[in-house]
């Protein structure tokens, strides 16, 4: 019963994080904080369901290590984006 509270918990951070990607695309540091939240429920996801089946728990640092590298990228792409434009507005520059 726990373990289905915990799943519940889960879809439900999963949601609100892919609800907030959706709608609040206006600053790009918003959007990078929307998918860390989303990797951290999946984060989650994967170890309520890999101590479930009791399985090792090495898929999970290897899920680490590349959320990790994907927030490092994010966070240096919104530097560089800060330093040439100024802000961190979508609207501010032209994607073309």
């Amino acid at each position: 019963m726990m373990m289905y509270n915990m799943l519940i918990i889960v879809l439900i951070m999963f949601l609100i994080g892919n609800m907030i990607f959706v709608s609040k695309h206006k600053h790009l540091l918003i959007v990078l904080l929307s998918l860390e939240f989303i990797v951290l429920s999946i984060f989650f996801f994967l170890l309520i369901y890999l101590s479930l089946i009791e399985m090792n728990m090495f898929m999970l640092m290897v899920f680490l290590v590349f959320s990790v590298c994907e927030g490092a990228l994010g966070l240096s792409i919104l530097v560089s984006m800060i330093r040439t434009h100024g802000n961190d507005y979508f609207q501010s520059f032209n994607l073309l």
